[in-house]
Order: C-alpha cells, then sequence, then structure tokens
C-alpha cells in the first residue's frame, strides 16, 4: 500500500502543507493548513468506481491500466514546522 504523508510548514508568508516539493496554497494560520490538509488527507482515503486510467510513463510512452475505486493510499498530515 503507498503512503503519502503531507507536512505543515511555513510558506510564502504563511501555512501550507506540502507532498514532496510540492505545495498547496498558502493559508494564513497554521491551524487552516492542517484542517485543509486533513480534509484532503480524508477525501483521498475515499474509494471510488473502479477505472481505465491513461497516463505518460517518464519515457514518454503511454500506458493504459485497470486501477481499483479501492486501491487508497494510507495518508498522514505531520507538523513539519517542529
Amino acid at each position: 500500500m503507498t503512503k503519502i504523508v503531507y507536512e505543515i510548514v511555513e510558506h510564502d508568508g504563511g501555512w501550507a502543507y506540502k507532498l514532496d516539493d510540492v505545495f498547496s496554497e498558502t493559508y494564513p494560520t497554521k491551524e487552516q493548513a492542517t484542517a485543509a490538509a486533513n480534509d484532503v488527507a480524508a477525501r483521498q482515503q475515499l474509494s471510488g468506481e473502479s477505472e481505465v486510467v491513461q497516463y505518460q510513463d517518464e519515457k514518454g510512452n503511454w500506458r493504459e491500466e485497470d486501477v481499483s475505486g479501492d486501491d487508497r493510499p494510507e495518508v498522514d498530515v505531520r507538523d513539519g514546522a517542529k
């Protein structure tokens, strides 16, 4: 199972959550950024319909896969600003 960890960090004069090197929008307070990250984490864990997805791999080739709607990541929100 894939694990995703959002970190709450100071960013651009406020607070944001980030995944790897990608930041969310900036929020005025740490509490607002944490609430937004928790909301995103909860929505990512909801099951959906199974579908066929198309994507381009790292070599530029197009791929097609059947994806199960219940294959959801484990998601955690951490305070990265300690």
